[in-house]
C-alpha cells in the first residue's frame, strides 16, 4: 500500500518570481470521483498520463496509488469522465536536497500558486525555502480536487 506524506504552502510570487526555474511540466487533472473519503484522478503532463486513487487524508497522510495510463487514454478520461479540468504549471525546485513541487495554477484558478513537499514521515523535518509562505496543508479549499469544484476565481476573500 502506497502512503502520501504531504505538506502544502502558499507561495510568495514576489521571492518566487526571483527564483529560477530548470524544470517544469504542464499538468491537465480531472477527477472521476471527488469526496472527503477518496479521490480518483486523471493527470495529463507533457510526457506522461497517471491514474491516481487516494483515500482519506488523517493529518497529513493519506493512501494513494498511482499508475501510468496511455496518453490517449488519459485524454478520453478527462474528455468523457471529468466534469471539470485543473491546469496548471509545475515546477521542480530542489532546496536542501528536498524535491519541492510548485504549482501555478491557470484558468478558473489563475493567480493561485501553492507549493507541496512530499515527506517520509509526519515528523520529518525540513528548511522552508524564502519563497514559501502560510502553511495550508489542513484548510481544504487548496486541495486540487476542491479547485476543480471551487475554483479560485470564485474565492470571496483571497
Amino acid at each position: 500500500m502506497g502512503i502520501e506524506i504531504e505538506r502544502k504552502f502558499l507561495v510568495n510570487k514576489e521571492k518566487w518570481s526571483q527564483v529560477t526555474k530548470e524544470k517544469q511540466s504542464l499538468y491537465r487533472q480531472g477527477y472521476i470521483v471527488s469526496d472527503p473519503e477518496k479521490t480518483i484522478r486523471v493527470r495529463l503532463t507533457d510526457t506522461a498520463a497517471f491514474l491516481t486513487i487516494k483515500g482519506l487524508s488523517v493529518g497529513i497522510s493519506r493512501t494513494e496509488f498511482e499508475y501510468n495510463i496511455p496518453v490517449a487514454d488519459a485524454q478520453q478520461l478527462l474528455d468523457d469522465f471529468c466534469d471539470s479540468v485543473v491546469s496548471k504549471i509545475r515546477y521542480f525546485i530542489t532546496h536542501d536536497n528536498k524535491l519541492w513541487e510548485v504549482d501555478e495554477f491557470l484558468g478558473e484558478n489563475e493567480g493561485l500558486m501553492v507549493a507541496e513537499i512530499e515527506l517520509e514521515s509526519e515528523d520529518e523535518s525540513f528548511s522552508l525555502p524564502g519563497w514559501v509562505g502560510k502553511e495550508v496543508t489542513s484548510e481544504k479549499k487548496y486541495s486540487n480536487s476542491n479547485l476543480a469544484k471551487n475554483p479560485y476565481k470564485n474565492w470571496s476573500q483571497k
